[in-house]
């Protein structure tokens, strides 16, 4: 069927997609090549390749829990073919697709504007939903492999995320590392544990408006560096070039992970807010994303001992993406130590994270805290 990809009511381009797999078979022709997907084009020219994946990521990806049950009750052979349900929607950016020869538009259709169902939303949630599936909602365009979904509340969206395995920790590692960044005054998304059925969720503010969408590490270094650079090069100077100094932001983001043990900051997991009606990149996003962290996948005795140092996105291992920080003067190691029974507090809430567990993750804390600041003071500002 042959859809127009949309941004809000700019016609981008006209492509097909197949009716079985939801994924983009031919592209027709180009309309707009300023209002392409950031990731999609370099040097003035689209690469429909980067489109085709583009679009394949948008859906929720294979590795997500419980997405292979979800289809499997849908009589849904993949994700991507969740995608004209919604038309391609998402709470991110402003993307959608219109069938060719429709008159319909942006602010009809958009999720910031209007509702959406909670019916796919419940089912990856293990609710039973008794009528015909509605579509038409976010959750088919959300990445990440925890449980999620969008919810309306108070006329605000908010994004709420399970935990997973055993301990089930992401929830309060969201928690914990919004504390630090109120602390540390870092811009950030702030998040809160809320439960439900006994079990915790963390839950966040959409960060995008109508007006505004997230433009991912990955995505801007696909259309804006140069690719044989190294990564934190080319993030940097591709920035630079559009007079944004994004060093500042990841000396913070940096730091903080380093606090979290976070070895899962990937490139699609920080980047740019772009205004989506000039295409002005405006500066870095907010922090957000923390919760695959602080041994979050280990057992509690584990958590001393296998903590390792390995690291994304730029190095390896945190004592070499450490060095990449230029600055550390903004960080207040007393309040940060102030803080512990703070952090303790979050993890002990309901009593869900076991006695032990909650004192190994403390001191880990602690340690970290203590290392960061031998980096600091070893560190010629």
């Amino acid at each position: 069927m042959e859809y127009d990809l949309m941004h809000k009511d700019t016609r981008v381009l006209q492509m097909s997609l197949d009716e079985e797999s939801g994924l983009i078979g031919s592209i027709e022709r180009v309309y707009s090549i300023e209002h392409l997907p950031v990731g999609t084009f370099q040097d003035g020219l689209m690469n429909g390749n980067d489109l085709r994946k583009w679009w394949a990521r948008r859906s929720i990806p294979a590795s997500r829990s419980g997405i292979g049950d979800v289809l499997y009750s849908l009589d849904i052979p993949c994700a991507t073919a969740l995608l004209p349900g919604c038309v391609g929607l998402s709470l991110s950016d402003q993307y959608w697709i219109r069938a060719s020869g429709t008159e319909a538009h942006w602010k009809d259709v958009n999720f910031f504007d209007n509702g959406f169902s909670e019916d796919l939303g419940d089912l990856m949630f293990g609710k039973t939903v008794e009528s015909d599936m509605d579509l038409n909602t976010p959750d088919s365009t959300t990445d990440g492999v925890l449980k999620k979904r969008w919810k309306i509340i108070g006329g605000k969206r908010f994004l709420i995320k399970a935990g997973a395995g055993t301990a089930m920790q992401e929830p309060f590692n969201e928690a914990v590392a919004s504390l630090l960044m109120d602390i540390l005054d870092v811009p950030h998304v702030p998040y809160s544990v809320v439960w439900s059925d006994g079990r915790p969720y963390s839950v966040c503010p959409d960060f995008v408006d109508r007006s505004t969408e997230l433009v991912s590490a990955y995505s801007f270094m696909n259309s804006y560096s140069r690719r044989t650079d190294a990564p934190y090069d080319r993030y940097v100077d591709g920035c630079r070039g559009l007079g944004i100094d994004v060093v500042p932001a990841l000396d913070r983001m940096m730091a903080v992970d380093f606090l979290m043990a976070n070895g899962d900051r990937h490139l699609n997991n920080f980047g740019l807010i772009r205004d989506a009606d000039t295409l002005e990149l405006l500066g870095p996003a907010p922090i957000y994303d923390s919760g695959s962290s602080f041994g979050h996948d280990l057992l509690t005795k584990e958590i001393p001992s296998k903590m390792g140092e390995s690291c994304k996105p730029f190095k390896n291992t945190f004592p070499e993406q450490m060095g990449l920080v230029s600055d550390f003067g903004w960080i207040d190691f007393d309040a940060l130590r102030d803080a512990l029974p703070g952090i303790k507090a979050i993890l002990s809430a309901e009593g869900f994270l076991d006695a032990a567990r909650v004192e190994a993750l403390t001191h880990l804390m602690d340690s970290r805290i203590s290392a960061l600041e031998r980096i600091a003071g070893g560190t010629a500002r």
